[in-house]
């Protein structure tokens, strides 16, 4: 292996975000990353798009960031230049955890590293994982088993984890009890399908497309509305016998808030992980109060859940799926299939 001291002498293909919208993303040459004390480089072999690089690639208002910028928050591979004194050797698989945390805030002690007071984002607050190299803490790596393919758990991290926390972590969902998942296509909605399914729980979603319906009834999906032709807050009334779902999953926002809050039953929660529509719904308080419902925001998740994520994959019970595959040099091609909706999962970057 070459040694990565004059990295900076040294170019590789990258995704830089120069200036916002499509045409200010471009695959082109940036330096490799030279390695900090404390940090591991990765060469990535496997990444996946996500509604958040989307949202740096033709916003990124409100995320601390200078442009230029490489975009990417999910990635893995293996390592190239481990940091002396770390668990990591050279040709190590690895995932990221893209999240760089602090380690000393309340949060960070909890073992919850997603709400470190100080946590700085790969592809959003720092280069990311389009590229052919990325350096991060050594703590941001985790092993990756020989039995994953890169492919598949390139995928992984952002959307399959953020699914995860928000079935399992404040109040996780338990067999027998029933899950409304709003816009059932995107990777987040069809990793809570899945996950939803194995935990024994009553699956319904929600789509405007047949196809959508038919591939999430392929996943276990019990029944599937059509939003645009049937009144969602009815059908699922009629579901559950006039009770409402014990969980809806909305990543929608805007467009879909007032029919989430009529599909829950009393005492039930909504999860919610995104406002792709807009982040000023109505708030209805009084529905909240009366029917004592639980509402709470989820993003990312912690190490340990990322861990229990790939013990499942490992296990084969869990496949992720995989809409579509993109080399790094088409990578805009993959954004406007995103852009549209046009998926039903993930939309995989392979990166050469």
């Amino acid at each position: 292996m070459r040694s990565r001291s004059a990295a900076k002498d040294i170019m590789m293909k990258a995704a830089i975000l120069q200036a916002r919208g499509e045409s200010g993303l471009v695959i082109s040459d940036a330096p490799e990353p030279e390695r900090r004390a404390d940090e591991s480089i990765m060469r990535v072999h496997a990444s996946s798009l996500n509604r958040v690089d989307l949202y740096m690639r033709d916003s990124g208002l409100g995320i601390t960031h200078d442009l230029p910028l490489i975009l990417g928050v999910d990635g893995v591979g293996e390592i190239v230049d481990p940091a002396p004194g770390s668990q990591f050797r050279s040709g190590d698989r690895v995932a990221l955890f893209s999240t760089l945390f602090c380690g000393q805030c309340r949060y960070c002690l909890d073992g919850d590293q997603p709400l470190c007071l100080r946590a700085r984002i790969a592809g959003e607050h720092r280069d990311g994982s389009f590229a052919e190299f990325i350096s991060m803490p050594s703590k941001c790596f985790i092993p990756l088993p020989e039995s994953i393919s890169f492919e598949a758990a390139g995928v992984l991290p952002a959307a399959y984890v953020t699914a995860y926390r928000m079935l399992f972590g404040k109040r996780p969902i338990a067999p027998g009890e029933t899950v409304l998942v709003v816009g059932a296509g995107g990777g987040v909605g069809v990793a809570c399908v899945q996950l939803a399914v194995l935990a024994g729980a009553t699956v319904y979603v929600t789509t405007s497309i047949q196809e959508k319906l038919d591939q999430a009834a392929s996943l276990g999906a019990q029944a599937g509305i059509n939003y645009r032709s049937e009144n969602v807050p009815e059908t699922i009334l009629a579901l559950t016998k006039g009770q409402g779902v014990d969980m809806v999953i909305d990543s929608v926002g805007q467009a879909t808030w007032s029919d989430s809050l009529r599909c829950v039953r009393r005492g039930g929660c909504i999860v919610t992980c995104g406002a792709t529509t807009g982040g000023n719904p109505p708030a209805d308080i009084q529905r909240l109060f009366i029917r004592q419902l639980e509402i709470y925001g989820s993003t990312g998740g912690n190490i340990r859940e990322f861990r229990n994520l790939l013990a499942m994959v490992e296990q084969g019970r869990l496949n992720p799926v995989i809409d579509s595959r993109f080399e790094l040099a088409s990578l805009n091609e993959g954004f406007t299939r995103l852009a549209a909706g046009e998926q039903f999962g993930k939309i995989a970057i392979q990166i050469p």
